[in-house]
């Protein structure tokens, strides 16, 4: 683990099996925290925090800093892929693609780091005049939780905010994918960021993420993750009132009206549920189609599936890959099956084979809208296909989940277009385009799809706090 600027072990000298999922073999051992090992990396990030060792730069500095990360990034990109595509499982030309969105993360970053500023004005109370403004200060200690599906992104997402917001942090990556947060930590190193202010622990979730979440030290949690973990995090961080930023589980629709353009929405369908193996949280998890145009969709979308290339990460020509663990695919078929018991048809899919954690890509129809399917977040490539009859009822349908992540419509019409839009409740909402995101746009959920934004300038204010301050005159 990174701590202080040091690599150490475990106190415990424990350590946890990493597995390569397409394969299930061992691709390494990482150092297993616990308490005592939390409490070493709060410790560190609290001390390089308030000796200002990353403040006392000038916002320049460390802009050029945070600069010199992404570029370090770039320099080693092909093996940040590669080694993403072993740990997480995801075809390497997804894997490509991740990196070179880190890099611009941190560049965008990077050019906030230096305009944080507050607002002044002059006042009259009781007869008196004062100078007022307001100051933008860094929140301090933050833990960064990060989840499995896409974990250097996601890490990226909260280390460079944090950081051009003034803040020190304590980045847990999740305990199936920890090696590529474990060298950004070592590029965060190289970079110029001073000992302590970004440290790497790692470990269990109940063990260490706990840990963090309830650390009294700790003054910031931010988490990507499920709403029932969330949830918990909510009840751990009530000790200290720590600040939160949650974007939780999500099980957005995919709305294909009368007049859409079917043969392009039929293959953003199938993208928006199988990348990534349909881990994503803002995947199209939920198809409603126009009954018209419902057995046209539902074709096309199954033929997509069925003939997509499913194979080894780095294996040429791959599409799509393995789940990230075991767990995770009996956790994707126990919802096929339950399904499948409640009455659903499946299309096609709904197999793995023996070796490797794979779930070949899924649809399945003749679903009721209070089906497991269809209102649990199932984080696999498995998509809910429904019909509908009246556009006046595609607002009610889309928003009859616990969940509000994103969404997208499909049609040909501007009026209907913005209007759907507005009325599904999402923090994302795209017009024939699903998924789509951007570091200068902000992203987030509604419901129980999680508390706060990241990405734009709303996600550099989740790490600042803001101070009034009053001089009379």
């Amino acid at each position: 683990m990174l701590i202080g600027g040091e690599w150490v072990s475990a106190h415990s000298s424990q350590t946890f099996d990493v597995f390569d999922p397409g394969t299930e073999e061992v691709i390494a051992k990482v150092a297993r925290g616990e308490i005592a090992d939390v409490d070493d990396a709060v410790a560190s990030a609290r001390q390089a925090f308030d000796s200002r060792a990353w403040l006392r730069l000038a916002p320049a500095e460390r802009s050029r800093i945070i600069w010199r990360i992404a570029d370090l990034i770039e320099q080693n990109a092909d093996a940040f892929a590669e080694l993403e595509s072993r740990n997480q499982g995801m075809p390497i030309a997804s894997a490509k693609g991740g990196v070179a969105t880190v890099a611009r993360v941190f560049r965008y970053y990077a050019g906030w780091a230096d305009k944080i500023g507050g607002r002044s004005m002059e006042l009259m109370s009781g007869g008196r005049d004062y100078h007022a403004y307001t100051l933008r200060e860094p929140i301090g200690v933050a833990a960064l939780i990060v989840p499995w599906n896409f974990p250097l992104l996601m890490a990226a997402w909260k280390i460079a905010p944090a950081l051009a917001a003034g803040c020190t942090c304590i980045l847990k990556p999740a305990e199936e994918t920890p090696l590529t947060a474990l060298w950004l930590g070592k590029l965060c190193m190289d970079a110029g960021v001073p000992a302590g202010v970004v440290n790497v622990l790692t470990g269990l979730g109940h063990e260490a993420g706990a840990g963090l979440t309830g650390h009294d030290d700790v003054d910031k949690v931010a988490f990507t993750g499920s709403t029932e973990v969330g949830k918990q995090i909510i009840h751990a961080a009530a000790g200290n009132l720590k600040k939160l930023t949650l974007e939780l589980g999500g099980k957005s629709p995919v709305v294909i009206l009368d007049d859409a353009d079917i043969e392009a929405a039929i293959p953003a369908a199938a993208n928006a549920i199988f990348s990534n193996a349909g881990q994503v949280c803002t995947a199209g998890s939920r198809l409603l189609v126009h009954r018209r145009h419902f057995d046209q969709v539902v074709e096309g979308v199954s033929g997509i599936a069925a003939n997509l290339k499913i194979g080894y990460g780095l294996e040429p020509g791959t599409q799509m890959g393995p789940l990230v663990s075991a767990k995770q695919r009996e956790r994707v078929m126990g919802y096929i099956d339950s399904g499948v018991r409640e009455g659903a048809a499946v299309r096609v899919g709904g197999t793995t084979p023996d070796t490797g954690y794979y779930i070949a890509p899924t649809v399945m129809t003749d679903l009721r809208p209070d089906m497991l399917a269809v209102q649990e977040e199932i984080f696999g490539p498995v998509v809910a296909a429904m019909p509908y009859e009246d556009i006046d009822e595609i607002a009610a349908r889309a928003n009859d989940t616990p969940y509000g992540l994103a969404a997208s419509v499909w049609t040909k019409d501007v009026q209907k277009a913005h209007r759907v839009a507005r009325a599904i409740k999402a923090g994302r909402v795209g017009i024939n385009v699903h998924g789509l995101s951007d570091v200068a746009m902000p992203t987030g959920g509604y419901k129980q799809s999680g508390w706060g934004r990241e990405l734009g300038p709303e996600g550099l204010e989740a790490f600042l706090e803001t101070k009034s301050v009053f001089a009379a005159l």
